[in-house]
């Protein structure tokens, strides 16, 4: 029985210690490896579904859908609203990668687990993302149900997902992010708005670690320094799209609104319905993005 026990020790520590010392880039390779044994078609886009966004995926014609559980090196979701699966399949003829639901900062995962998936689309073939999420309103031409394109971010988590040692195999030390979001995606974006008479919004995403929505004098301060829409989300994952080379759209749907000194009490619940409200709109515009790549 000892020697069981001292063979399970052993197997256990060797194991951690493994996952430990590996790069990031031969974790990134070894899901990638996995995956490919799994899908034949491999995508050339990649989608992140944000709160209350999950039925896009029903749009998908699937060829693969795995649990978050089921894949290697992959964090699993917690939060309501997100599925938790990874899909494969086509939309609008084009093969893609679908998050139905992302990994946030605040479920106590660091930078490099929240964007590895990302890291992990690249690796596929993924030449372009596009981003959804639900976010607090601070512009005052803003209300609830809106859909704002992310025309520039400003990054306030705690930890960047840059952070520590660069591997060149992934990309630059100092990468560009004066245009992380593609001027000719959110072009296009607009037309396709316009053809089905959507009304958008376009501004700056600020990128908090949550969990607490916002405070008044934080809706205050975060629209002073040049904030439209805030959320949990997003940020993490577009400078790690933007450091692997990948062209990026983003949209927000409003879910709720700190305008001034006026704020409605909020629920994740409400968050939830809002966006449902408005994801057909969103997906109508996402649909059309892809069919014009």
């Amino acid at each position: 029985m000892l020697k069981t026990y001292a063979i399970a020790w052993f197997y256990y520590t060797f194991v951690s210690v493994k996952t430990i010392i590996m790069s990031l880039y031969d974790r990134i390779q070894a899901t990638a490896a996995f995956l490919k044994e799994k899908v034949k078609n491999l995508p050339e886009v990649g989608i992140i579904l944000g709160s209350g966004l999950g039925e896009m995926a029903n749009m998908v014609t699937v060829e693969v859908e795995l649990t978050y559980s089921e894949i290697l090196n992959f964090p699993v979701s917690t939060v309501d609203g997100h599925i938790g699966k990874l899909i494969f399949g086509k939309l609008k003829g084009k093969n893609v990668m679908m998050m139905a639901g992302r990994f946030h900062y605040y479920e106590g995962y660091d930078m490099q687990q929240v964007t590895f998936p990302v890291r992990v689309m690249k690796a596929l073939g993924v030449h372009t993302l596009i981003v959804s999420n639900a976010a607090g309103g601070m512009n005052t031409n803003f209300k609830i149900g809106d859909i704002m394109i992310i025309n520039d971010h400003i990054n306030l988590f705690p930890e960047h997902p840059l952070r520590g040692p660069n591997d060149e195999r992934l990309g630059t030390r100092f990468p560009d992010m004066s245009a992380p979001y593609d001027k000719q995606l959110i072009a296009q974006a607009k037309q396709i708005a316009n053809a089905h008479e959507i009304e958008l919004r376009e501004g700056v995403y600020v990128g908090l670690s949550g969990p607490t929505f916002e405070t008044k004098a934080e809706y205050k301060w975060l629209h002073i320094i040049g904030g439209d829409a805030v959320g949990m989300s997003t940020v993490p994952e577009v400078i790690v799209a933007v450091h692997d080379g990948l062209k990026v759209f983003a949209a927000s749907i409003i879910t709720d609104l700190g305008v001034g000194d006026h704020i409605v009490p909020i629920t994740h619940d409400e968050v939830l319905e809002a966006a449902n409200f408005a994801a057909p709109r969103l997906a109508k515009i996402i649909m059309g993005l892809i069919q014009k790549m």
